[in-house]
């Protein structure tokens, strides 16, 4: 039987565009993934340009700045992005985020 970590796909993403809301100044951003085999988002890091991090997860869903994605990702339009585990975990422990204690 496969464990969910055989299922487990990480992405990393650029945006250029900034978000548009009351924190438009905190710029770009790259934004990463871990979905499981049905593309469901389980853990969510977006890293802004001016150096805010945000950590979204199944266990802190949403906040004052946003939330975990709510909608699987399609396969066909990330598989250019997919990235290591090893890279994703990294992201993941080293960034310090602003809402990790909201």
């Amino acid at each position: 039987m496969l464990s969910m970590a055989d299922h487990t796909r990480h992405l990393r993403r650029r945006w250029d565009e900034p978000r548009g809301d009351a924190y438009t100044n905190w710029g770009g951003s790259w934004w990463l993934f871990e979905v499981d085999g049905s593309m469901r988002v389980l853990r969510q890091i977006e890293i802004y340009d001016t150096g805010v991090c945000l950590k979204y997860s199944i266990t802190h869903l949403n906040d004052e700045f946003g939330r975990l994605s709510e909608k699987p990702l399609d396969d066909d339009d990330w598989a250019e992005y997919r990235i290591p585990a090893s890279e994703f975990e990294k992201a993941w422990s080293s960034n310090h985020a602003l809402n990790e204690h909201v």
